[in-house]
């Protein structure tokens, strides 16, 4: 047994590169309060991998992503990625959330590996880490497209803000209140929610008693108990949020009628929908559209190693993201920075239906 055991190993060193697969790394929450969004970005994930898988791999390697469940906590995720990088050796980790994106960041500058966010849009992730590439805009600008329309074409000159207190829902907050007063507008009140927390009666109530007329919205989870409760306190200010809003549940959620939100443009053919729903029982929605998108770029930049004879280094695929640049999958992607440009829609849920209103073009 001790022979047929060396000879197969020695059989297995003996293979030839083209053999070997390429191993990626994903920290993202499965359990938990967040895994209702963690859990879609691990199948916008795997539905890139297995597609590419399909067709043979890059090259001849097959990819295997590696993922592991941080419960969207700061703390596990450092661990973690100190894991699949020290360990796994992977040269990308896919992550989402921003608390976990930011304390993952200095460690991707530290280990050159390239760190992946497509979903979570804090401003601080902008500049956290030249290792952290954002596929999705950061709160800012998006946030300043919100305002402009709300004070602007709907002609709300009042708001009142409901936001999470963490890293995404305080940045989205300070960003909403700046440029909503840069427009013109005034803001009369703030209360934060912990995060978990879907129990907004409280909140709700104390900012409806000063008279808003609208209310800006800034959660990450816990949409559809959100549209149910305002309803409840029988609200009578507009609700406006962001790209949080294109929860499945939400939408779907007879309460959120009429509710308003900026989207970050995400398409995807009707075929490729049909797939992954037969593939995972659930829509191809926004968050595994977002990962199956950022998990092409980063299999984009593969390829263009792999053709070049190049080895599979964070700092070569940052290098060749920067180089390419514009990615034009299911939604085009421009990377004059490390954080990605692309189009910007206002959509307002009507009759079950999140529709776009307006077509705000990347500036």
């Amino acid at each position: 047994m001790l022979r047929i055991s060396a000879f197969a190993l020695a059989m297995a060193l003996a293979l030839p590169a083209w053999a070997q697969p390429i191993r990626l790394g994903a920290v993202l929450p499965l359990t938990g309060p967040a895994a209702v969004v963690g859990t879609q970005e691990q199948r916008g994930i795997q539905f890139a991998v297995d597609e590419v898988n399909a067709k043979g791999g890059i090259g001849g390697h097959l990819i295997e992503v590696q993922f592991e469940d941080n419960q969207a906590k700061p703390d596990q995720s450092v661990l973690l990625f100190n894991k699949l990088v020290d360990l796994v050796k992977v040269p990308v980790v896919f992550t989402g959330y921003s608390g976990p994106t930011l304390a993952m960041a200095p460690l991707a500058t530290r280990k050159k590996t390239l760190l992946v966010n497509g979903g979570a849009q804090a401003d601080a992730l902008d500049k956290a880490s030249p290792y952290l590439i954002n596929t999705i805009p950061v709160l800012a600008g998006e946030l300043e497209v919100l305002a402009d329309y709300l004070f602007g074409d709907a002609s709300k000159k009042t708001a009142a803000v409901l936001y999470e207190n963490n890293a995404a829902g305080i940045a989205g907050r300070d960003d909403f209140v700046a440029s909503y007063t840069k427009a013109g507008g005034k803001v009369l009140a703030q209360e934060p929610v912990q995060f978990g927390d879907t129990n907004y009666r409280p909140a709700l109530l104390k900012l409806g008693a000063t008279n808003p007329d609208v209310l800006f919205v800034i959660i990450t989870s816990g949409t559809p108990q959100l549209a149910d409760q305002v309803r409840q306190v029988d609200a009578k200010y507009m609700v406006a949020g962001n790209t949080f809003f294109s929860d499945p549940e939400l939408i779907a959620n007879p309460n959120a009628e009429g509710f308003t939100h900026t989207q970050v443009l995400i398409n995807a053919p009707d075929g490729m929908a049909a797939a992954f729903k037969a593939k995972f029982g659930t829509e191809f929605d926004f968050f595994p559209k977002q990962y199956y998108n950022a998990t092409t770029i980063v299999l984009s930049c593969i390829e263009h190693l792999v053709k070049a004879g190049k080895p599979i280094t964070g700092e070569a695929l940052r290098t060749a993201l920067l180089e390419i640049k514009t990615f034009k999958g299911i939604t085009t992607t421009v990377f004059n920075t490390n954080t990605a440009a692309t189009q910007i829609n206002m959509n307002r849920l009507t009759n079950k239906t999140d529709t776009i209103i307006k077509v705000i073009p990347p500036k």
